[in-house]
This record gives structure tokens, C-alpha cells and sequence, in this order.
């Protein structure tokens, strides 16, 4: 478990930062940049639960923010030479139950809604449009994450884990937005 007594330790003022080896690397390296991404999506994906009311998508979600700090676990624990990125009682690794998790989550939510006739706007409700900027934020993260990947080894788990959820997040939005009935679908030129 994590314990803080202090918050600020003055070690990243060199514009560094420690990984879960110990290790230090850039504040801008790309392996930081996915983690930050990951931490906002984090954090939207906070800020939209305050507009869920019901109480099981809300649970959900809080395990989806669980998951997200395991991700930012595992993209800040390096790969050894020959990792298989199993996890282990010192190592977090997003794992494929977590993903198959999503999976599941995302076929339930879109078995209730009609299909995709039209690109969709974000926007309807507030808890959709929410929901549709956490999506946007996931899409980022995940980009950030595969540009990570070119650099150095990273999870193939986490990266299936962060596509997976952009997808989740889509589907709830439709599903927050009556079903998929509310959606705002874009008419393309429109405004000609």
C-alpha cells in the first residue's frame, strides 16, 4: 500500500522523475507523457461520475479508475529483458481478465442501443458529454501510450486496455444519452 508523509520531495526539480525501479527519467519522455495522459483521463473520468445517478455505471467506473491507476503502475515499472509482463506480488501488470472486463462491459451497454446511423456530436446530456470528453482524453492517452511503445517495451495488455476503453466510453455515452435516442448526430454540411 501507498503511504505519503510528505508531499513534495524536491527530487524533480532537476526535471526528472522516479519510476517504480527507481530509476529516474525526463518529465517529457514518452513513457511520462502516457503516464499524465492516463492520470487526465483519470481525473474526467472523475469529474463525469459526479454527473452519473445511477448507481451501478458508477461502480463501474470506479473500478475503470482502479484500473487506471494499475495503469499508470504498469507503464511506470520498465520491462527487464525477457519480461512476459506477468504480474507479480512486486509487479502491477494490467492483465487480459481486465481487459476481457471491458469487453463484457461494453457488449452489455451496446446490446440495448440502436445502431450507429451517423457520426455522434458529444453533447446530449451532461453526464454523455462527460463521458464523451474522458472518450476523448482515452483516445489521446492511447496514442501517447503506442508512441511510448516505439520506444521502449511496454505492457501489450495496457495497450489493449486504453483502446478498449475508448470504445467502453463511447457506448456509455450513447447509452446515457436515453439509449442512443438522444444522441446528436452530425449532418455533414450542414451549415453550408
Amino acid at each position: 500500500m501507498v503511504k505519503l508523509n510528505k508531499i513534495y520531495t524536491k527530487t524533480g526539480d532537476d526535471g526528472t522523475t522516479g519510476l517504480v525501479d527507481g530509476s529516474r527519467i525526463g518529465k517529457n519522455d514518452p513513457r511520462m507523457a502516457a503516464i499524465g495522459d492516463v492520470d487526465e483521463l483519470n481525473s474526467s473520468l472523475g469529474l463525469a461520475i459526479c454527473e452519473i445517478t445511477d448507481a451501478t455505471l458508477e461502480k463501474a467506473l470506479r473500478i475503470v479508475q482502479n484500473d487506471l491507476f494499475d495503469l499508470g503502475a504498469d507503464l511506470a515499472t520498465p520491462a527487464v529483458e525477457g519480461d512476459d509482463f506477468a504480474p507479480s506480488e512486486m509487479v502491477l501488470r494490467v492483465t487480459c481478465s481486465q481487459v476481457e472486463r471491458l469487453e463484457m462491459e461494453i457488449d452489455a451497454a451496446n446490446a440495448d442501443l440502436d445502431p450507429v446511423t451517423s457520426f455522434i456530436l458529444p453533447g446530449g446530456s451532461k453526464a454523455a458529454a462527460a463521458i464523451h470528453c474522458a472518450r476523448a482524453i482515452a483516445r489521446r492517452a492511447e496514442r501517447t501510450c503506442v508512441t511510448a511503445a516505439q520506444e521502449m517495451a511496454i505492457n501489450p495488455q495496457a495497450l489493449a486496455y486504453v483502446n478498449r476503453l475508448s470504445d467502453y466510453l463511447f457506448v456509455l455515452g450513447r447509452a446515457l444519452n436515453g439509449g442512443g435516442k438522444d444522441d446528436i448526430l452530425w449532418v455533414p454540411g450542414a451549415s453550408r
